[in-house]
């Protein structure tokens, strides 16, 4: 279908020439979720929904012909990486794919962060990068002379996720202000809950953290919550939380952040929600997970409705569509 067909929702050139005014994220890079306030969080929302409208529509569009994105990931990813080349190409863009681990790339000769990015720039027009140490995104940033956009930085953050599970709060309930948000399991490692704990405190929102003594939310985090004023709660249970949860955010326990192993296989298996679990719950709430999971929610979970992981999953393509669109100039 020709895009001229299509109804004023996706006027994009018209989009386009108000982009450099309008959206604030032209040319910038996407480090860290202390970038968005309330009013860039509902502009990119905004364009979220008008990207979900049109894949459903048409499947794609032109938007960024002839723009390159680079996704260089210096650890394993399924979702993230899929969800920006997925992204990329339904806006006709073309994408660099360095996603196998960089074990196939000149970093195993020992190339620096720095010289790869300055290399990758070269071809492309955007950067996104996965990395295991916190700050490399930034560090990345530095030498770059195209965005940047986090992807996960070790255990520090991973702002995509965070709006992409804002995102679906939002789509799910119909709004944020007012709800009582569950996260549940590995805390301290979990950048994805780093994150989204930073962009909740945007909202008039309750926090139950649930957590192993040894996997607590940090405390440079936590204290950014206490800063804020909300009714916050920790507690080891996930019954203490269930029956007044609206959102009920779980996270894998993650091994590749443990040294000691023995630390791992003592807490790996603590959180298991069950239907049984679920039958305590609102009928009207959600449970979420950035994936992959490992056991935390139970395959019969799935299609109670309010298993809302795989429309999360789904929301991150069309948030990233958004992003791209918007730091390409686009949107």
């Amino acid at each position: 279908m020709d895009i001229t067909t299509l109804t004023p929702l996706f006027n994009f050139d018209e989009m386009a020439g108000a982009a450099q005014n309008s959206n604030g994220l032209t040319g910038r890079d996407i480090l860290s979720v202390a970038q968005f306030d309330r009013e860039m969080l509902s502009y990119i929302f905004a364009r979220g929904r008008e990207m979900r409208e049109m894949v459903q529509r048409v499947g794609g569009v032109d938007m960024l012909k002839g723009y390159v994105l680079a996704c260089l990931f210096y650890e394993p990813s399924t979702r993230t990486s899929s969800s920006f080349i997925a992204a990329m190409e339904r806006l006709g863009g073309s994408v660099i794919p360095i996603t196998s681990g960089v074990k196939f790339s000149s970093v195993s000769k020992g190339e620096t962060l720095a010289d790869t990015v300055r290399t990758l720039e070269q071809y492309a027009d955007a950067i996104v990068l996965r990395h295991p140490e916190i700050g490399a995104a930034q560090k990345a940033a530095d030498y770059a002379s195209v965005p940047v956009l986090n992807a996960g930085d070790g255990a520090g953050e991973h702002p995509t996720q965070a709006l992409l599970d804002l995102f679906t709060i939002r789509e799910e309930l119909g709004r944020v202000d007012g709800l009582n948000v569950a996260m549940v399991g590995d805390l301290r490692y979990g950048r994805t809950v780093h994150s989204l704990t930073k962009l909740l405190l945007r909202y008039d929102v309750s926090l139950r953290f649930v957590s192993p003594e040894i996997l607590r939310l940090p405390l440079n985090i936590m204290n950014k919550v206490i800063d804020a004023s909300v009714d916050v709660r920790e507690t080891h249970e996930v019954a203490d939380v269930i029956e007044n949860a609206d959102v009920l955010y779980v996270t894998r326990v993650q091994k590749e952040r443990f040294s000691d192993l023995a630390q791992y296989e003592g807490v790996k298996d603590h959180y298991v929600i069950t239907p049984d679990l679920m039958e305590k719950a609102k009928n009207k709430m959600v449970v979420m997970h950035p994936l992959p999971r490992v056991g935390e929610i139970h395959y019969s979970v799935d299609n109670d409705p309010r298993a809302a992981y795989f429309r999360q999953v789904k929301n991150g393509m069309f948030i990233r569509m958004a992003l791209l669109a918007a730091v390409l100039g686009k949107a």
